[in-house]
């Protein structure tokens, strides 16, 4: 059974909706039954056109266009990064520094040379070895936040690719998150029309429950 789709935002040109984990945003990605798209396409009655994607793993914050043009424009500045601002939320095994600019070359895929890559970090909270991140990409590589954080010494939780099997364990028998910690909760872009739309989308709620497990997990025992 597919998960309800909350719209977070509707016009004339685009629609902005809020991904659950577990979803591919486009079946040419995977081959899911029932992919984002074909899934905002019956909720709103009429065809889209996904401007970029989101692991299937994480939730959060989905663009996707209404018309071929705005698709065009909207595709463009995603590719320039054109006032193009993608903020997400991470639960890492270490703790980060406060403020952290990172540049450091990643491969576009598995085999191929590296490209140019950088990521903004900044440490928002720790309970316990743990911490919440938000991670603002600068550039659009494949996998970009979770080799990053990798590359921090920070793993993401929930990523069998690059994170740490241990401290997932610890996250879905201890915590009850079974997917990746890692959430979209705000997009910023021009729209088509001008002006520029800012969409937030709430921490969800398996995040949410699961930082309040492990922080109730490294609380002080009153006397």
């Amino acid at each position: 059974m597919t998960a309800a789709i909350a719209i977070l935002h509707r016009d004339a040109r685009v629609v902005v909706v809020d991904k659950p984990a577990g979803m591919i945003v486009h079946r040419g990605w995977a081959d899911d039954e029932e992919p984002l798209l074909q899934a905002v396409r019956d909720l709103v009655a009429t065809y889209v056109y996904p401007i970029h994607r989101l692991d299937r793993g994480a939730s959060g914050v989905v663009l996707f266009a209404l018309d071929r043009e705005a698709a065009s424009a909207l595709g463009k500045a995603f590719m320039d990064g054109e006032d193009v601002d993608k903020r997400y939320l991470a639960i890492t095994r270490g703790h980060p520094p406060e403020h952290v600019i990172l540049d450091h070359p990643i491969p576009r895929a598995p085999g191929e040379e590296r490209v140019p890559a950088t990521t903004e970090f900044w440490r928002r909270e720790t309970f316990g070895r743990y911490a919440l991140v938000e991670a603002a990409p600068r550039t659009g590589r494949l996998h970009q936040i979770r080799r990053h954080l990798k590359h921090l010494s920070c793993p993401l939780i929930g990523d069998v690719r690059y994170g740490k099997g241990e401290h997932n364990r610890i996250f879905r028998d201890q915590h009850g998150l079974h997917r990746l910690a890692l959430h979209a909760h705000r997009l910023t872009f021009p729209h088509p029309d001008g002006g520029t739309i800012s969409v937030d989308a709430p921490l969800a709620d398996d995040l949410v429950h699961a930082i309040a497990s492990a922080k109730a997990a490294v609380a002080p025992v009153p006397d």
